[in-house]
C-alpha cells in the first residue's frame, strides 16, 4: 500500500507546475497567432481577406508537415538532460524571435509584404512545433501510472489555458503601448510575451526530469513507421482531435468578426476572453471526471457542450448577459476536450510499443498533438477567410446582410458542426480504452516498462 501510495505522489509539485508552464508558454505566443493573425494580416497589415486566408492555409499546410521531421529529432535525441526536455532550452529564445517578426511588419508592398509575412509565420511555426512536440512526447516518459498522466496533463492544460486567458490581454496592450499605432501596438505586446514564454520555458527545463530515457534506443524511421500500423487507438486520436482543432480555430479566427460586426460589440472580446479561466475549472476536474467514467466519455461529452454552447449563441441576439454566459460554457466543454487528446496519446504510445515492439513517443505524439494543432490552424483559418469572402466581406466596411451571415455560419455553426463530427471517432475508441490495464502489464511482464 505504501508503495502504491508513494509511486503515484512521484512527481513532485513542482515539477508538475514546471510541466504547465511549457504549455503555458506556447500558448502565450501561438493563440495569438491562431487567434489574431487572420484579423492582423488583414485590418493591420492590410491584406486582402482572400489573400490572408490562403497564405494562412498554404504556409500552416507547409508548416505542419515539419511535426513529423521534429517526432523523429526528439526519438533520436539522446543528452545528458533527457530525450525531450532540451528543445526548451534549444528553441525557446527562436520561438519568441519569430513569432515578434510575425506581428512585426515592415512597410513593405506587393509580393514582398505577403513573402515577408509567409517567411516570418512558417519560422514561427516550425519553432512551435519544435515546442509542442517535446511537450507531448516527454509525459510517456515523465510517469508510467496512467492516473499520474492525467493529472500532469491536467496541470499542462491549466498551465496552457492561463497562457491563453493571457492573450486576452493583446487589444488592451496594443492600445496601449501602440497609443493609437496598432502596428506599433502589435510589436511591443508580442515582445513583452516572447520574455515572458522564455523564462517559463527555461524554469521547466531546468525542473522537469525524464525516466528510463537512458533505455530507449534511437528509432530508425522506417521503424516509427511501423509503429502506426494497427495503432488504431492513435489513428482515431488523430482523426478527432483534427477535427476538434480545425473547429477550434475556426471559431477563434471568426470571433472578432462576429463581436465587431454582427454584435456592434467589440469590446467583449478581451472581456468573455479573460472570464474563459472557468475553463481552468473543467480542466482541474477532469481526473475525478475521468475516474468515475472514462477519458472517451469525457471527451465526448465537452464536445457536445462546446457545439450545444455554439448554436445557442444563434438565439442570444444582442443579449450581453446570455452572449457571455454561452460563450463561456463553449470554452469550458472546448477547453475540456482539448485537453484529453494529450492524456490519450500516452496510451496510445503504449498500445504501439505492446503490438510492435517499437516506442516513438515523439513520432506518434508529433502527430498527434503539433499536426493537429498547425493543420487546424492552416484550415480553421481558411475556412471562415474563404466563407466571408464569398460572402462579400470587406475589412473596415459596414458590412451587408449577406456578409453578416457569412460571418455568423463561420463563428457560430461551422465549429459547432465539427465539434459534433469529432465525437464519431471517440464512439469507436471504446474497445481500445478498455484493454489499457492489460497492455500496460503485458509491457510490464516483458520488461518494456517498470511497475
Amino acid at each position: 500500500m505504501k508503495n502504491d501510495v508513494k509511486r503515484k505522489i512521484s512527481i513532485p509539485i513542482y515539477q508538475r507546475i514546471s510541466y504547465g508552464m511549457t504549455d503555458c508558454a506556447g500558448n502565450l505566443l501561438y493563440v495569438v497567432i491562431s487567434t489574431y493573425l487572420l484579423y492582423y494580416f488583414t485590418d493591420v497589415f492590410g491584406l486582402s481577406v482572400g489573400i490572408a486566408g490562403t497564405l494562412l492555409l498554404a504556409t500552416r499546410l507547409v508548416d505542419a508537415i515539419d511535426a513529423p521531421i521534429w517526432g523523429f529529432l526528439v526519438d533520436h535525441t539522446h543528452t545528458k538532460w533527457g530525450q525531450s526536455r532540451p528543445y526548451f532550452l534549444w528553441l525557446c529564445i527562436p520561438f519568441a524571435f519569430f513569432t515578434w517578426l510575425t506581428f512585426t511588419t515592415p512597410h513593405l508592398s506587393g509580393t514582398l509584404k505577403i513573402v515577408y509575412a509567409a517567411v516570418t509565420y512558417i519560422c514561427a511555426g516550425v519553432c512551435y512545433t519544435g515546442i509542442a512536440t517535446p511537450i507531448t512526447a516527454i509525459l510517456p516518459n515523465l510517469s508510467s501510472d496512467s492516473e499520474e498522466r492525467v493529472v500532469l496533463n491536467s496541470y499542462r492544460m491549466v498551465g496552457g489555458n492561463i497562457g491563453t486567458l493571457l492573450t486576452n490581454l493583446v487589444l488592451p496592450l496594443v492600445a496601449i503601448l501602440g497609443a493609437g499605432n496598432n502596428r506599433k501596438g502589435f510589436s511591443l505586446t508580442l515582445a513583452v510575451f516572447g520574455i515572458v514564454a522564455i523564462l517559463m520555458l527555461v524554469t521547466a527545463f531546468r525542473n522537469l526530469r525524464e525516466k528510463n530515457v537512458s533505455e530507449l534506443k534511437s528509432i530508425p524511421i522506417k521503424s516509427s513507421l511501423k509503429a502506426v500500423k494497427g495503432n488504431w487507438p492513435w489513428i482515431l486520436l488523430v482523426t478527432a482531435n483534427l477535427i476538434y482543432w480545425i473547429g477550434s480555430n475556426v471559431r477563434s479566427s471568426a470571433q472578432i468578426y462576429y463581436f465587431e460586426y454582427n454584435l456592434h460589440m467589440k469590446y467583449l472580446v478581451p472581456i468573455v476572453g479573460s472570464l474563459s479561466i472557468l475553463t481552468v475549472v473543467g480542466m482541474i476536474l477532469i481526473p475525478f471526471m475521468v475516474k468515475i467514467s472514462n477519458k472517451r466519455t469525457v471527451m465526448i461529452g465537452a464536445l457536445l457542450v462546446a457545439a450545444l454552447s455554439n448554436m445557442l449563441l444563434h438565439f442570444s441576439g444582442s443579449n450581453v448577459t446570455l452572449v457571455i454566459i454561452f460563450y463561456v460554457l463553449g470554452s469550458v466543454g472546448s477547453g475540456v476536450a482539448c485537453s484529453m487528446p494529450f492524456a490519450m496519446l500516452s496510451d496510445a504510445v503504449d498500445y504501439g510499443q505492446w503490438k510492435t515492439g517499437i516506442r516513438a513517443s515523439g513520432f506518434l505524439t508529433s502527430i498527434g498533438s503539433a499536426f493537429c494543432i498547425k493543420a487546424g490552424s492552416g484550415i480553421g483559418g481558411f475556412l471562415p477567410a474563404q466563407i466571408m469572402g464569398a460572402f462579400g466581406y470587406v475589412a473596415n466596411k459596414t458590412q451587408t446582410s449577406t456578409s453578416l451571415f457569412g460571418i455568423e455560419f463561420s463563428f457560430v455553426w461551422l465549429p459547432a458542426i465539427l465539434f459534433i463530427v469529432a465525437c464519431i471517432p471517440m464512439l469507436i475508441y471504446s474497445k481500445y480504452e478498455n484493454n489499457e490495464n492489460k497492455i500496460k502489464q503485458d509491457l510490464i511482464k516483458r520488461g518494456e516498462m517498470n511497475a
